[in-house]
């Protein structure tokens, strides 16, 4: 029995798309690597700044993700389909190769340690939202429910070697260096993505998905992606859920923060629980993706994906309420975030199948990104403000089991959307089924 033909018994998936999950996995692979390097070192350096400046943090952020929008947004009107990703990657190639000379010229300027805490937030979101964007653009549906949590499972594998490979190399290469090969690690990247577009190009066309329509811009306009999403209730319906899944990320993230600061005042120790934690996540996530999203979206559903991590958190957060220690909050921190890696993100990436080209690029990194940081900066202050008028962690844990049960329900009804709109026929390139679902 070939190779091919035993890793596609093994994941329930066709022999001939063994290939574009092994290439789709390695483009998360090599991109998740380069961040996850960077990760425990941005962590530390948020929490160094004091966590009672963390929402100037997420609010700087969000500054910047907005600035960043309209260059993306130029960039996909401008480039053909297939040179988005390779465009995108190569800029921010560029700055990290730029941060890392920084580095090495002030390796202690503490403004420079601030711009890459910020910059680094916004890189992650909008280069993690172009992967998914070409996979959703390559992929139609029927096929995305087999392969996308097959090729997030790379993704996953990245984030668990990046900080391994940032603890063993930092001490020969420093900070500047580890900057030096993640950029070089998105520069494989490019080359990985151009392949996966070549698998494409020579499999039976699909309605949007030929050689011919890739190689032409999206057009439009820069700022194209505010207004598709404005103008559709399903675009509004994912907005509505990624703003209550960064809210309750965010929540739980400044608990985070707090408690490492009070139990692991060094520095080097917060790193290594920051480590820790993220490998733990990591390793659950690879085992689920690899053995049970694919199954359980074709058994049960997307509602499956989209409400049940929602509904999990929300009873972490109550037993958070009443038992706010830092062994429940780590083991609420793993649980979320790997059920958001292996079921909410794929779920959720699922959901943009279904909508016009131009959608999938840029009103998908205009949630992605915007929308999440925004979420982001917002949330960040209303902790604060709970926090300050509360003075009990309790408080803002119930807050946050709330947000947790409207981020389940708003999961249900996209869930019922999508599905409505997929059991329409095929429709031409530029026909707006965005419009449908939610509103019904």
């Amino acid at each position: 029995m070939s190779v091919s033909r035993r890793i596609a018994r093994a994941f329930g998936i066709a022999e001939d798309e063994t290939r574009p999950v092994l290439t789709g996995a390695m483009l998360f692979f090599v991109m998740f690597a380069g961040y996850f390097m960077l990760r425990p070192v941005r962590e530390t350096m948020g929490v160094a700044g004091g966590v009672d400046n963390l929402q100037w943090l997420f609010t700087g952020t969000f500054l910047a993700t907005l600035a960043a929008m309209p260059l993306f947004g130029w960039v996909a009107t401008k480039v053909p389909r297939r040179r988005i990703l390779p465009w995108t990657f190569g800029f921010f190639a560029a700055n990290l190769a730029l941060f890392a000379i920084a580095f090495q010229m002030d390796p202690e300027n503490p403004w420079i340690a601030r711009t890459f805490y910020i910059w680094i937030s916004v890189f992650n979101l909008i280069a993690i939202s172009v992967i998914w964007s070409v996979c959703v653009d390559l992929f139609p549906m029927t096929q995305a429910k087999r392969l996308f949590a097959l090729m997030a499972a790379g993704a996953s594998l990245g984030g668990l070697v990046g900080p391994l490979l940032g603890i063993a190399l930092v001490g020969l290469i420093g900070h500047a260096g580890l900057l030096w090969l993640a950029s070089a690690l998105l520069v494989v990247g490019i080359l990985i993505a151009r392949t996966l577009q070549r698998w494409r190009d020579a499999q039976p066309v699909h309605a949007g998905l030929s050689a011919d329509a890739r190689a032409r811009p999206l057009g439009g306009h820069p700022f194209a992606g505010i207004t598709t999403v404005l103008k559709s209730p399903y675009l509004l319906g994912i907005s509505l859920f990624v703003l209550l899944l960064a809210s309750v990320s965010t929540f739980l993230y400044f608990e985070q923060a707090r408690l490492v600061e009070l139990k692991f005042p060094d520095r080097a120790d917060q790193t290594r629980v920051f480590g820790t934690i993220d490998a733990i996540v990591q390793c659950l996530t690879i085992l689920s993706q690899l053995f049970i999203t694919g199954r359980l979206v074709q058994r049960l559903g997307m509602a499956a994906l989209l409400v049940a991590v929602p509904v999990v958190t929300m009873l972490g957060f109550v037993w958070l309420a009443f038992a706010p220690t830092f062994a429940v909050l780590a083991v609420v921190m793993v649980v979320r975030r790997a059920g958001e890696y292996a079921f909410v993100r794929p779920g959720r990436e699922m959901l943009f199948t279904v909508v016009p080209t131009e959608a999938k690029y840029k009103a998908k990194n205009f949630i992605d990104s915007v929308v999440y940081r925004g979420a982001d900066a917002v949330s960040g202050w209303a902790k604060a403000l709970v926090d300050l008028l509360a003075q009990q962690p309790a408080v803002a844990a119930l807050v946050g089991a709330g947000i947790a049960l409207a981020w389940a329900i708003t999961g249900s009804g996209l869930a019922r959307a999508q599905s409505r709109i997929e059991a329409k026929e095929p429709m031409p390139e530029g026909i707006d089924v965005a419009g449908e679902g939610l509103r019904r």
